[in-house]
């Protein structure tokens, strides 16, 4: 259910939109609803595992008054690699192509990344039926750990159905949520993340996926006795694009934070936009362009 490349907070609220569009249906069992949120989810995933994407990233610096005082950027082309992971090429920083000695950097995880992949590859087809039993029944119990965590989320939100939208032609409903209040959650990455945080998604009615999501936090996040904090009202803005005619992959994601790491205060900003999503053979090998 959840993707561990994502941030906390992203993946949180990436588990409440899985859970909320079969919600709106009425006379539906709520462990039915649940289920069929999860098959939804898998097969989506499933499915943006065949897609290569370019990604550029930039975070923004902010002084006291609100100005930018510093801009970074990063793009990086994105290839599926093997199951539920993705290899990631630096392909510029700050809009400007790498230097050399970036390149041989580059060129140098590109090989080791594809020597990985080719070693599990030879590891699994060499398995014994006793080594691909113990391998897919730990993929199992993740699975039935994940399945906890969705039930967690379930019984953690108090959501309501806000209205009814088109948004690029497709029919949406609109959901809310917010902690339910007196819950405790099992999961202390939920309690901390997911129990301070509001939000409103927009669900596809035709397929149950994410179009649009914005949340804020309402109260402070910390991490760890003295690492860091995210204070009260950091907002997250994601948008998504309906690829293919088959699945909503991210478009452009938006925040804008403030908080203390290591006891230093920071104001920061940033987004994130995919684009060029073309589909992609995990089976294809990795190569350097030398």
């Amino acid at each position: 259910m959840f993707d561990r490349s994502m941030p906390i907070p992203l993946a949180s609220l990436c588990a409440l939109v899985c859970i909320t569009a079969p919600s709106l249906r009425a006379g539906d069992d709520p462990k039915e609803i649940l289920r069929r949120a999860l098959n939804v989810n898998s097969h989506n995933h499933e499915l943006a595992l065949a897609y290569t994407y370019v990604e550029r990233d930039e975070q923004r610096t902010l002084d006291k008054a609100g100005a930018v005082a510093q801009r970074k950027s990063t793009t990086w082309d994105v290839i599926p690699l093997r199951e539920e992971s993705h290899y990631r090429r630096l392909i510029q920083r700050d809009d400007k192509p790498l230097s050399p000695k970036e390149e041989q950097q580059q060129a140098a995880a590109r090989q080791k990344q594809e020597a990985e992949r080719q070693r599990i590859k030879a590891s699994r087809d060499a398995q014994t039926p006793e080594q691909r039993k113990k391998r897919l029944d730990a993929k199992e119990h993740a699975r039935q750990r994940e399945q906890r965590e969705i039930d967690d989320v379930v019984d953690g939100l108090d959501l309501r159905l806000a209205g009814e939208e088109r948004i690029d032609g497709v029919p949406v409903w609109v959901i809310e949520g917010a902690p339910q209040p007196g819950y405790k959650f099992q999961s202390n990455d939920l309690a901390r993340v997911l129990g301070k945080m509001k939000g409103r998604v927009w669900i596809a009615k035709g397929d149950c996926q994410p179009v649009r999501i914005d949340a804020e936090t309402i109260d402070s996040i910390s991490f760890g006795v003295v690492l860091g904090r995210l204070n009260k009202g950091m907002r997250v803005h994601l948008e998504y694009t309906y690829i293919n005619g088959e699945v909503w992959l991210p478009k452009h994601m938006a925040f804008s934070a403030s908080g203390r790491v290591l006891f230093k205060g920071l104001r920061m900003e940033g987004d994130s936009a995919y684009s060029d999503y073309k589909k992609f053979s995990v089976d294809s090998r990795i190569v350097s362009n030398e």
